[in-house]
């Protein structure tokens, strides 16, 4: 992501009050938006329910997405609910890839003056605040939204749930994705497949490039970035290595798996045979530089959210039109990909002092209706989270045609195992999103890059995570 203060303040105070709109993430074009389309009325019930909060006021933060339409589009539905029911509501973005949003929302709440709703990726944060005791229990409102709704998606279950209790609420599915040239494929009479095993994604990507011509095909860093770690850590699963243990208690990195998954990586960007495929600069990208080179079309290859996608189709760059979409990579230890997506959950503040009022909004933001502007603007990235929502509107079906695919991860039969008895998801780990948040993965990987052997450099790593998880009560 680009550089920027942690918060960035919007508020909403009723009626008459403009939106400031989100700093956006558009990679290339044009980056003004139009006006989001008027939000979805609030339903009866829930402006019923509020009645007796009339006059209070909520304070909410929405983790940043990466299509300034889309937050402009929340913010039009957060305003609708507010004047529905004479609320007042301030919404504020944090940047989740800040490294120390953990840190500084935990001090908030634990000096009383945290925001009382959130949303945040699950599978990155909830563990933490969970372990932190910050969050409060939701279950109630994750029974009457399961009534109405259906099963949310699979992997929320697993990330959401602490001793039987839910402590966020499903939001919206993220939709992750591995992306392809498929006009640079036609040109060297490769035909697409569903998905590729690690090793040939690399041979793939080096016989699709021509820096002659402006190809790269190699489009993703090792640097401090989210997507860095995302593709760091997929990559070591699929070769039978991973963090942590199934239960997510101890830290099991250092094994000969991870060694030779992060030998394999490492080589691709020290091995002088693959440097025609490494886009320039690419050891000092950050999580942003992806989606603009990506969108510039000038990398074969990127694993992105679905934010480049929806920003490609949006606004109607080219590259939408040669798109692949792929479902991730396997390795030695797995012959299916270990794609499980995101997604955000509601979470509410053990401080928060309208917690009744930040329930009822999060039921009104996650139904079809509030949920549909935020997904016509960034496809793909803001999926529904919920059985039923998907059916609701013609869009979730067939407004594009990887929405298919990504409601099939959303349903997956989980854990998926490797051969080598590990299980995803792994029961959800403070110290496991910690370490993530540490970018210890990719710190690992700058070492092995500037030299350092893979084994010295995964030593290391692990005996890092090890104090990490001591750190977050998880004694090793």
């Amino acid at each position: 992501m680009e550089d920027s203060p942690l918060w960035s303040r919007r508020g909403f105070l009723g009626m008459g009050v403009g939106l400031l709109g989100a700093a956006g993430l558009a990679a290339c074009g044009d980056t003004s938006t139009p006006a989001p389309a008027a939000p979805a009325e609030v339903p009866k019930e829930l402006i019923d329910a509020a009645a007796s909060m009339k006059g209070s006021a909520l304070g909410m933060l929405s983790q940043k997405l990466y299509s300034e339409a889309a937050n402009k589009a929340l913010d039009a539905s957060v305003k609708k609910f507010a004047d529905a029911t004479g609320t007042k509501i301030e919404n504020s973005l944090v940047q989740a890839d800040a490294g120390d949003v953990v840190a500084k929302i935990d001090a908030e709440v634990k000096g009383g003056v945290a925001r009382d709703l959130a949303f945040m990726t699950d599978s990155r944060f909830v563990a933490q605040f969970q372990a932190l005791g910050d969050l409060e229990d939701v279950s109630d409102v994750v029974k009457a939204l399961t009534a109405k709704y259906g099963e949310p998606t699979a992997e929320s279950k697993n990330y959401c749930v602490f001793d039987g209790k839910w402590y966020a609420i499903p939001y919206h599915f993220i939709g992750i994705g591995s992306f392809l040239r498929k006009d640079w494929m036609k040109d060297k009479g490769i035909t697409p497949k569903d998905s590729y095993s690690w090793e040939e994604l690399r041979d793939l990507c080096l016989a699709i490039s021509d820096p002659g011509k402006r190809r790269f095909g190699w489009g993703m860093t090792v640097n401090r970035s989210g997507d860095a770690n995302g593709m760091i850590e997929a990559l070591i699963n699929a070769y039978g290595g991973s963090i942590a243990s199934n239960d997510g208690r101890k830290v099991t990195f250092n094994s000969p798996e991870t060694v030779q998954a992060v030998a394999f990586l490492g080589d691709i960007y020290t091995n002088p045979k693959y440097k025609a495929m490494l886009p320039p600069g690419v050891a000092a990208w950050t999580d942003s530089s992806n989606n603009e080179n990506w969108l510039a079309g000038i990398l074969g290859y990127t694993r992105n959210q679905f934010s480049v996608y929806a920003d490609s189709k949006t606004k109607k760059n080219p590259v939408y039109d040669n798109t692949h979409v792929f479902a991730d990579c396997t390795g030695p230890a797995t012959e299916q990909p270990l794609l499980l997506g995101q997604s955000q959950g509601f979470v509410v503040f053990k401080s928060a002092k309208n917690a009744a009022l930040a329930k009822l909004l999060a039921q009104y933001l996650v139904s079809a209706p509030a949920l549909l502007g935020v997904a016509k603007e960034a496809p793909g990235l803001a999926l529904p989270a919920w059985e039923k929502v998907w059916d609701a509107d013609p869009f979730f079906t067939s407004g594009d045609p990887a929405f298919p695919i990504m409601r099939k991860i959303t349903q997956l039969s989980l854990p998926l195992k490797t051969k080598n008895g590990l299980e995803f998801p792994q029961k959800a780990s403070a110290g496991q999103q910690a370490t993530n948040s540490a970018y210890v993965l990719t710190d690992m990987m700058q070492q092995v890059v500037q030299g350092t052997p893979a084994a010295q450099a995964v030593q290391a790593a692990h005996t890092k995570m090890v104090q990490i998880f001591n750190q977050q009560g998880q004694p090793q």
